[in-house]
């Protein structure tokens, strides 16, 4: 073991220190701690888990306090995120009947045949740093509620919260031995993905993880694997004669929780006779965000990135771009020396030869300007992530044309392209995810559908096919019209595998 400590991104102080914890060890006290959870009526489980959710709003200042400090968003923000983990108790309750409930299915005659959702075992959860709360949680209540135990592995960039989440989990009730957690980096992170213990891994984070995992996986298909990834999001803007509130939420979606969003605009695309006012209007509005530490007065409407390497990787970005062809519309500036407080970037690429499709994440903006709409959502689609898209403006018709031809999860009409409902299905496709939506039909990868044909007692006759007996008869049935089998014989709707 070797420690780690977390420090708040604003202001560089120490706010957390620990060991980085046993991978292994976890694993084997969750597998000791799974049977019996599982076994528990889904009436207990899900009382434990609105334990959790009162826990919460009792202690929702104080976990506010601590996400805003360890991820350096505005304390408002990290309200809203505490409030999105208690919305996720009831949401989970309502899609675990919605999409994984026992329910009685059509069969033959005089047999029943029940549709039923097992738990998959032990899952391991890898969180990752921007929503530390909320978005593990996605995962977790809802494998909780199916029956499943939680190895739960908090980014090492913010293991205080982490750490926090999972003492609520247990206060609220639910077993130790259900929901463990292992601190640490991509060591432990790997020692858990790889662990011959867990029946599943539920993630969320980067694109380059992510693939590292579905390649790991490859040759394990017993093992569900949920994959969360990144975008390189579009935002159209085109005919419409609110400048201003298409710049606002142009800003919301490029901007918001300092572009440290996986539904983020990462690239907008103008048409070019809207180009200049709206331009103008969003580097207007850019100028004025306030941009401070999480408990500031006035509010600011973003903080830092989470670290100073970040923090450098965007600036660095940021030259590259205007060194390939990019021109500045708003230069993205470090005004704090010494800490990860970053400026809006806002920069036109149209003419750069190759833009690379990454995912950049925090608040860069690039700007494509394009002649017509097809032409808008070629641009649109010219990436390998597919996670968010929006369009601003246009008529019905061009949303029909953008929302059918749009390759994303998540396709919005004058809205921003981030802030999800936890009521709908999330997620993307491309290098955004696996077909493994979270959010509401994270039901779905949490547990797995098992399928019985039953009978009070067995009954069965073969009617065709056999061997004279002694008495003359080739049947079991005097019926001349008799089926090959009865639903009592193995194969008798397909052929035995």
């Amino acid at each position: 073991m070797s420690e780690l400590i977390s420090y708040e991104p604003a202001t560089g102080a120490e706010l957390w220190r620990g060991q980085t914890g046993d991978a292994s060890a976890e694993v084997s006290v969750a597998r000791d701690g799974w049977p019996s959870w599982a076994a528990a009526p889904l009436s207990e489980r899900i009382e434990k888990v609105r334990g959790f959710a009162n826990r919460i709003k009792a202690n929702s200042d104080q976990f506010a306090d601590l996400i805003a400090r360890e991820t350096g968003k505005p304390l408002w923000e990290a309200r809203t995120e505490v409030e999105s983990v208690i919305a996720k108790i009831d949401v989970s309750i309502k899609a675990f009947a919605d999409r994984t409930s026992q329910r009685r299915i059509d069969g033959k005659p005089g047999t029943r045949n029940a549709l039923r959702h097992k738990p998959h075992g032990v899952l391991a959860v890898l969180g990752p740093y921007n929503f530390p709360a909320h978005l593990p949680n996605g995962h977790i209540i809802p494998a909780l509620i199916a029956g499943n135990a939680i190895v739960f592995k908090p980014s090492e960039k913010t293991p205080a919260v982490g750490e926090m989440l999972v003492d609520h989990y247990r206060k609220a009730g639910i077993p130790e031995k259900v929901i463990r957690i292992v601190q640490g980096g991509p060591k432990e992170g790997k020692e858990l993905s790889a662990h011959r213990g867990i029946d599943g891994l539920l993630f969320t984070g980067s694109s380059q993880t992510g693939i590292a995992l579905h390649k790991q996986y490859s040759t394990r298909p017993d093992k569900i694997l949920a994959l969360e990834m990144g975008g390189n999001n579009p935002i159209i803007a085109w005919d419409t004669r609110d400048i201003h509130s298409a710049a606002v939420i142009i800003i919301q979606s490029a901007f918001t929780t300092a572009g440290q969003r996986c539904t983020a605009a990462r690239r907008l695309i103008v048409k070019d006779d809207l180009y200049e006012p709206l331009i103008a209007e969003v580097k207007r509005l850019a100028d004025r965000l306030v941009i401070d530490e999480p408990h500031s007065d006035p509010a600011p409407f973003m903080g830092p990135v989470i670290d100073n390497n970040v923090a450098d990787m965007l600036t660095e970005s940021f030259v590259a771009l205007m060194s390939h062809g990019g021109r500045p519309i708003k230069h993205m500036a470090r005004p704090v020396p010494g800490r990860p407080f970053v400026t809006p970037g806002i920069i036109d690429v149209t003419e750069m030869k190759e833009r690379p499709d990454i995912e950049l994440f925090g608040p860069l903006l690039q700007v494509i300007r394009v002649p017509d709409f097809a032409s808008a959502i070629n641009e649109a689609n010219n990436t390998r992530f597919g996670l968010s898209a929006s369009l601003l403006g246009g008529t019905p018709q061009q949303y029909d044309e953008f929302w059918a031809n749009s390759r994303a999860g998540i396709v919005n009409w004058n809205a921003p392209t981030n802030g999800a409902s936890s009521s709908a299905p999330f997620g993307g496709v491309g290098l955004s995810g696996n077909h493994r939506p979270s959010a509401y039909y994270a039901a779905d990868y949490c547990a797995y559908p098992v399928v019985s044909s039953e009978n009070e007692i067995p009954k069965a006759m073969l009617g065709i096919g056999l061997k004279e007996d002694e008495y003359g008869s080739g049947t079991e049935t005097e019926t001349e019209n008799a089926e090959p089998a009865s639903s009592g014989q193995a194969g008798a709707d397909t052929p035995a595998a």
